[in-house]
């Protein structure tokens, strides 16, 4: 088969690699026929994973049809249309009992990551792709839901919804504040209604994000590049801060912007991947009685969020802003990782 397969920093190639096999009795094979790239792939470009290793295929998020199975798996069967998490999950590490299968115990030797597609297992930039502990990791597909929907689904809906909207406690009538209107952070704003709030601010350096947020869901957008951002922010909140500031970039001044901007009693949630060390002024924050919450996602959210996407109530098909073949898979690198050039949003990678 052929996959996209990391040679070291800024090396990939779109190359012939052998067929997965089973290997343990609970896998399955899926033939990958549509996946797409994450922010998390640039940055093991970048070199900035070095868990992830020379000759690893990249990607974490697929949709597929199942090709073989494993003499444990007995719910799920070769032809299943599924949904490929990018959180695997054993079923039976204590992680796992808690619900929370971003750290699984038992996955592949991770020792407490459940994040092992692209990083320390093969991943879903190829033909095919197995995916242990399948019956827990993969979700069959409901009719009606298309392709471009699912995969959203694989990641960055989920991501967007726990370590944002419900690690933030957003609460009917709060003002949550998202900063950072890349994919994770459009889809905190797009499942920021669901619990009730009553008023959503994008905020962001690029105008056109900013424009693009109002049709996921922001009542509001702010350009953080304009002197008076904060100004802008806090005359919507009668000057008190928002509910929830949400961080969906993973930089220094992006944290900063969010402890900034948080009410005294309210929730900083941090979603952002931070490749380098951040100050936490807690000088300044000890008295404000707020809450600062982090993490990994556990995906344990999917089959509701599925459900409202079946429903017609979520529509992270709106996410896909081009399409490529699986031949063209390095011209959608590039197009993905000139984004504010290019205007991309997700790329959609179909077989």
């Amino acid at each position: 088969m052929k996959a996209l397969v990391y040679h070291g920093p800024g090396q990939k190639a779109w190359e012939n690699v052998p067929d997965p096999k089973i290997i343990d009795p609970t896998d399955v094979i899926v033939q990958v026929d549509i996946t797409t790239i994450c922010g998390t792939d640039l940055h093991i470009l970048k070199g900035d994973v070095p868990a992830v290793t020379d000759g690893r295929i990249l990607g974490h998020e697929g949709v597929g049809t199942i090709t073989e199975v494993g003499r444990a798996v007995s719910n799920l069967a070769v032809g299943d249309r599924v949904i490929i998490s990018c959180v695997t999950s054993c079923g039976s590490c204590s992680y796992c009992h808690q619900q929370l299968p971003s750290h699984c115990l038992d996955d592949e030797g991770a020792s407490g990551i459940g994040w092992i597609f692209g990083h320390l297992i093969n991943g879903t930039q190829a033909e095919y792709v197995r995916v242990p502990f399948a019956e827990n990791s993969l979700h069959k597909m409901p009719r009606g839901v298309s392709d471009e929907a699912a995969v959203m689904l694989s990641d960055i809906l989920p991501t967007g919804f726990e370590i944002g909207v419900r690690n933030g406690r957003v609460e009917p009538g709060d003002v949550v504040a998202v900063i950072g209107a890349g994919p994770v952070g459009l889809s905190a704003m797009m499942t920021a209604g669901l619990y009730g709030a009553s008023r959503i601010i994008a905020i962001d350096l690029d105008d056109n994000r900013i424009q693009q947020a109002k049709f996921f869901g922001a009542t509001d957008g702010v350009n953080s590049g304009d002197a008076d951002w904060k100004d802008e922010v806090l005359a919507m909140t009668d000057g008190l801060g928002v509910d929830v500031a949400i961080e969906a970039v993973g930089m220094s001044a992006t944290f900063q912007m969010a402890t900034e901007l948080v009410r005294a009693g309210g929730t900083v949630a941090n979603v952002g991947v931070h490749g380098k060390s951040v100050e936490l002024k807690l000088q300044d924050l000890w008295i404000k009685d707020i809450a600062l919450t982090t993490g990994l996602v556990s995906a344990t959210t999917t089959p509701m969020l599925l459900k409202l996407v079946t429903q017609g109530k979520l529509t992270p098909e709106k996410f896909v802003s081009h399409r490529f073949t699986f031949e063209a898979i390095i011209d959608a690198y590039d197009t993905f990782g000139r984004a504010a050039e290019t205007k991309a949003l997700k790329v959609a990678i179909i077989r």
